[in-house]
């Protein structure tokens, strides 16, 4: 008799594409919104344009890691094998995609130093 737990998950497919139809466009969002924020300095000058632009150099780094992290999870959860076993990690896994993206945008806005 096989192992209940190793038999094929019914669905395990809804979570990692629930939270790819979540994370990508919210990363695209994050990374759109992220993009054309220099533009809310273009008018700044002296100190406050370099302070500007060292908090935005060092929040633009975090948001780019927190995305890359975002799809590494994401791909995490569809690449995890489609086993009973592996249900509740791969929805774990699923649900932290679009939290990353949240919160790697969350500090890229708390970062910038925004004049």
């Amino acid at each position: 008799m096989p192992d209940l737990l190793d038999t094929r998950a019914p669905k395990a497919w809804t979570a990692p594409l629930v939270s790819t139809v979540v994370t990508l466009p919210g990363a695209a969002l994050a990374l759109f919104f992220g993009g054309l924020s220099p533009m809310a300095c273009d008018s700044c000058e002296g100190a406050q344009e370099d302070r500007f632009t060292r908090s935005f150099d060092s929040g633009w780094a975090v948001l780019c890691t927190g995305l890359v992290l975002a799809l590494a999870v994401l791909v995490a959860s569809w690449v995890l094998p489609w086993r009973q076993r592996h249900a509740a990690n791969r929805v774990l896994l699923a649900v932290t995609a679009p939290a990353v993206v949240l919160c790697a945008f969350i500090a890229f806005v708390a970062l910038v130093d925004w004049p």
